[in-house]
């Protein structure tokens, strides 16, 4: 599996543990090791400027995903993919930094609630309806509990569906 961070925030992260959490999603949802996934770290001023471009929305968002090639009609359909180039994950450290400090965990943490999000969106999975965010939210939490638990990881307090965590892009 191809996992490329690029880091243009400014910000120290810790790039591994996200190709680590990265990998870990990406494996549980049956991708092809062969696929490809970008994560592309920007600073707010970036990150507001393509929150506004793509979403008409303004100031900076906590991530944001820009999916490649399309995988399925409907999320978690039929068995593995093949290869792929799944498409970019896109987050902001500093907007993740605030939102850390709310959620009571670290922004390591947040950072990796985040990627988990970003690459279910690239999955085509969505929160917009009640029935898809709760799906959404309790798949990522599954994720993310099976990673902390394999890593010794801190626990990682993912939203669910149904607690006003539509913060998330």
């Amino acid at each position: 599996m191809s996992i490329e961070v690029n880091n243009e925030s400014g910000t120290a992260i810790d790039e591994m543990a996200l190709i680590a959490v990265s990998r870990h999603a990406l494996e549980s949802m049956g991708i092809d090791p062969l696929a490809e996934l970008s994560i592309l770290v920007l600073d707010e001023t970036a990150m507001a400027s393509l929150h506004e471009q793509w979403m008409d929305l303004p100031g900076p968002t906590d991530v944001m995903s820009f999916p490649q090639d399309a995988l399925d009609d409907a999320p978690g359909v039929g068995g593995p993919h093949g290869p792929a180039l799944l498409g970019d994950v896109v987050l902001c450290p500093t907007v993740a930094a605030a939102q850390a400090a709310e959620a009571g965990h670290s922004m390591d943490s947040e950072m990796f609630l985040l990627t988990v999000h970003g690459i279910l969106h690239l999955l085509g999975y969505d929160h917009g309806e009640p029935a898809e965010e709760k799906e959404m939210f309790e798949l990522q939490a599954s994720i993310l509990r099976a990673w902390t638990t394999a890593t010794g990881r801190a626990a990682v307090r993912a939203p669910l569906a149904g607690t006003g965590a539509q913060r998330r892009g």
